[in-house]
């Protein structure tokens, strides 16, 4: 187990948490709470063993191995399916091995293979592909060099990589902050099936609640431990905080009330004794520190101008990029007051229709309608990167009002929580709540009528997304909100708007039912890739008359999905690369399933016996031809795969 005793960290002579004491035993899913700063992430690198202690001790089991998150992905050359394997150093060290067995007697081959079934290395390639899957990539995104991915998308990967890990303690800082609404569903499910010990750090109420038992608060340098999940934490803490306010207030009324005897009475020679003793008992009065909770920030929103109707319309709207539909006769209306989430899986065109909302994409067909007096505050997904980072908040505001005067832009700022130097700042160094906070500051003071949030909430802690929360609820304008965050969703949207496969159309049911809507659609998908890639077997078995093999534990490429066409394409060219990519995804199976044939075949102790040397050569040269033969067939499936977009591009 993890036990912490008299811990105490120091930041800059500042004590992050003193004497704190705490127990985590094997297998618990904690989650670990506080503001910025406290020290969440300072408690991690102690159980990485990257920091010492100021006092006190941290002891965890010496052979565990730990499974961390990085907070940053390099550009690298690499796939993204062989970065998410080297998460499991072990299955790595032995696939390396294997390349180089040539040069071992048997007995170091026969320990070699029995390793590697041990740690179950044979299903390894297929359990990095479903996490990555899980993750929102699709099967042609798994061969893509880490490079050419956004940094959101590398954090993804990343995560893939913590998650490949056969781990012992999982240490997880943020991992929803890049995530959509369907990733994170997939994340809840693998991490409450997780057998292992689990630190989780997140602003994700919903999420906490999912998958934690225990919260580790952090609060004016005290740690304490809560068993339950995040709500019950929330309750358990309020009513602590109300009881500590009770014994205060009446230690207070106690210390009063001996003061006052004391000073009356300490100068009578009668009540000398009396009045002594009333001091002695104040000196050993236990003072009980007033409840203090970390206050968050206030968001206003300014009552809106006009407030027109309708705000906003999109009539059989088809939208998309260049000149292909993405989304096809969309009819959605905002007015006043309304309240508007936008669900959907990974890359559906979520914000996409956001995107034609605030014309950003021009239509391709149908009527956009936006009113003169409509003023649209648009926070994006990735709102922060637009800031000018060379600038300060008091400046990026002065640009929106030139004629406004200082003293009103700091205390508009200061209930952002730029107060003092931090107004005339440059934004560059700004963490990335900061700049988040700034973003929020800037369509606040334009004072819009109609808001479309898409992921607002990433990098908001805790206070600062209920802050925001109750600023939308209040505010009297149309809102529309893409958000991964549940609890804000819920509570703000009175309709739930569904985007999947090219359709916009109102959804029927709640967040839960979305959730049971998610699992089936991804069901349904995984069964349609299986059954193309079956179709695709039987049909090359059939014109080779050969005999189909069965694959177990196998990733088959899933076709390629060609995008609408944009010109005119010669059909006969498509047909023939279709043909070509048919019969290279049932040679890409056939040479997977006999790999894994020859695998389990070189696990047999008995092929290392002295009598055995020429099949197990045979055997091995097979497997060594067998890869390569797999190799140029993927390489190949990709080459046609480009073909086959291009042409109908």
């Amino acid at each position: 187990m993890i036990v912490a005793e008299n811990l105490s960290l120091l930041r800059g002579g500042r004590p992050l948490f003193e004497k704190a004491s705490f127990m985590i035993h094997p297998g618990w899913h904690v989650g670990l709470t506080g503001n910025n700063g406290c020290g969440k992430s300072s408690l991690f690198a102690l159980l990485r063993r990257e920091l010492q202690a100021d006092a006190g001790s941290l002891a965890r089991p010496a052979v565990w191995t730990v499974a961390h998150m990085a907070q940053e992905v390099e550009a690298l050359a690499q796939t993204a399916i062989d970065y998410v394997l080297d998460g499991d150093a072990e299955w790595r060290e032995l696939d390396n091995a294997l390349a180089d067995i040539e040069h071992m007697d048997g007995n170091e081959m026969a320990n070699l293979f029995a390793r590697y079934e041990s740690i179950d290395g044979y299903t390894a390639r297929s359990r990095a592909a479903q996490l990555l899957a899980g993750l929102g990539f699709a099967e042609a995104d798994q061969q893509r060099p880490v490079a050419e991915f956004s940094g959101g998308w590398r954090m993804r990967i990343n995560l893939a990589q913590t998650l490949m890990c056969r781990s012992d303690l999982l240490l997880l800082d943020e991992p929803t902050n890049h995530l959509d609404l369907d990733a994170i569903l997939w994340l809840e499910d693998w991490l409450r099936a997780y057998p292992g010990t689990l630190l989780v750090v997140s602003h994700d109420r919903d999420f906490l609640d999912s998958v934690v038992e225990h919260v580790l608060h952090i609060e004016q340098g005290v740690l304490t431990h809560y068993r339950g999940n995040y709500s019950s934490f929330e309750r358990t803490r309020a009513e602590r905080l109300a009881q500590q306010q009770q014994a205060f207030e009446k230690q207070q009324q106690q210390a009063a009330h001996l003061t006052a005897f004391v000073e009356r009475f300490r100068a009578k020679a009668s009540k000398a004794k009396q009045a002594q003793s009333r001091l002695k008992a104040l000196e050993r009065m236990t003072v009980t520190a007033p409840s203090q909770v970390d206050s968050g920030l206030e968001i206003r929103f300014k009552t809106p101008e006009r407030l027109v109707s309708p705000l906003l319309r999109l009539d059989e709207a088809d939208v998309g990029y260049g000149s292909t539909p993405w989304l096809k006769r969309i009819d959605l209306g905002l007015y006043p007051g309304a309240r508007i989430g936008l669900l959907g899986p990974n890359g559906a065109g979520k914000s996409t229709l956001v995107k034609a909302m605030v014309a950003e994409l021009p239509l391709l067909s149908g009527t956009r309608l936006i009113s003169e007096h409509t003023r649209i505050g648009y926070f994006a997904q990735h709102q922060v990167d637009h800031l000018d980072i060379q600038a300060t908040p008091l400046l990026m505001m002065q640009r929106l009002s030139p004629k406004t005067d200082e003293l009103t832009f700091r205390t508009f700022l200061g209930g952002f929580g730029f107060r003092g130097d931090r107004v005339t700042s440059v934004i560059a160094p700004f963490s990335g709540g900061e700049k988040a906070r700034l973003a929020l500051a800037l369509i606040v003071w334009q004072r819009p009528n109609v808001l479309l949030l898409d992921e607002p909430t990433n990098h908001l802690d805790l206070a600062l997304r209920h802050a925001l929360l109750v600023a939308v609820q209040a505010f009297e304008g149309a809102v529309v909100l893409v958000s991964h965050d549940r609890n804000m969703v819920s509570v703000i949207c009175d309709e739930l708007w569904l985007v999947n496969d090219g359709v916009v159309r109102k959804f029927d049911g709640d967040l839960d039912d979305y959730a049971k809507w998610l699992r089936v659609w991804r069901a349904d998908k995984a069964r349609e890739a299986v059954t193309a890639a079956a179709r695709a077997r039987d049909s090359a078995a059939a014109e080779t008359k050969a005999v189909p093999v069965a694959v177990a534990e196998v990733v088959v490429p899933a076709p390629v999905a060609a995008p609408v066409a944009k010109k005119v394409v010669r059909s006969a060219d498509v047909r023939a690369v279709q043909q070509s990519l048919t019969k290279v995804e049932a040679a890409v199976a056939s040479a997977q399933a006999r790999l894994v044939e020859l695998s389990e075949t070189l696990v047999d102790p008995a092929l290392y016996g002295s009598d055995q040397q020429a099949r197990l050569q045979t055997l091995l040269a097979e497997q060594k031809q067998v890869q390569a033969t797999l190799d140029a067939d993927e390489a190949r499936w990709l080459e046609l795969g480009e073909q086959l977009e291009e042409l109908t591009r």
